[in-house]
């Protein structure tokens, strides 16, 4: 899959709260990185994460190719994430998913970025749990 039809299919899962199709596009031993949830297998992370979304609005603004240091291919795309909370209780945010792609072209990392200094006490006021926060 070239990179612009694994941005839509991605997007087109998070709009719709598609855990299958979202987990279809990662490799088996994939790991997401998101600063809320911290590092999830995608088969525990999309579950979660949908059933903590009452709506979802996106917008994509961008997209970027390249390849990491080791030469593995890249793909981030840059994207307005109007999240809505289970109350309906809006935690917008704009972010930059990184995935690091494997030789068949399916995500065996994906990298969340976004500043959640209003999202993170939205959310945890929202479902009564602590966020994820990097050890250390």
């Amino acid at each position: 899959m070239d990179g612009d039809s694994l941005v839509a299919t991605y997007l087109h899962a998070l709009r719709t709260a598609d855990a299958d199709l979202a987990v279809s596009l990662f490799s088996d031993d994939a790991v997401v990185h998101s600063p809320l949830y911290g590092p999830l297998h995608p088969r525990d992370f999309y579950p979660v994460l949908f059933s903590d979304t009452s709506a979802s609005h996106l917008q994509l603004m961008g997209t970027m190719s390249g390849e990491d240091v080791a030469g593995a291919r890249l793909v981030s795309f840059f994207f307005h994430f109007d999240w809505r909370l289970p109350s309906g209780r809006p935690a917008p945010f704009d972010v930059v998913d990184v995935a690091r792609l494997t030789s068949d072209g399916l995500i065996d990392r994906l990298h969340i970025v976004y500043d959640t200094v209003s999202v993170r006490p939205a959310f945890e006021a929202e479902t009564g749990r602590p966020s994820w926060r990097q050890p250390g």
